[in-house]
């Protein structure tokens, strides 16, 4: 947890000192829907992650295409 983040949390905390049971309960409902939410779409995100690059092509042949496409320049370096 970064400084900012503990400074965040720390003033936020006593904000909520002032609160009702109730709002404070309500608060909590919120934070868990929230990391919920959260942990659903990073998953969702990981696992769409996989496959994402298709080509009809062999990795041998991918790799012939990019070594081929390079270009090199002679330079005559003079001392």
């Amino acid at each position: 947890m970064t400084h900012a983040e503990k400074h965040i949390i720390k003033t936020y905390s006593q904000i909520f000192e002032r609160l009702s049971a109730i709002s404070k309960l309500e608060l909590l409902e919120n934070l868990a829907k929230s990391i919920r939410k959260d942990t659903k779409g990073n998953e969702e995100d990981f696992f769409n992650s996989f496959g994402a690059f298709a080509s009809k092509k062999s990795a041998e042949e991918i790799i012939e295409e990019i070594k081929d496409s390079r270009k090199f320049k002679a330079k005559d370096l003079n001392f």
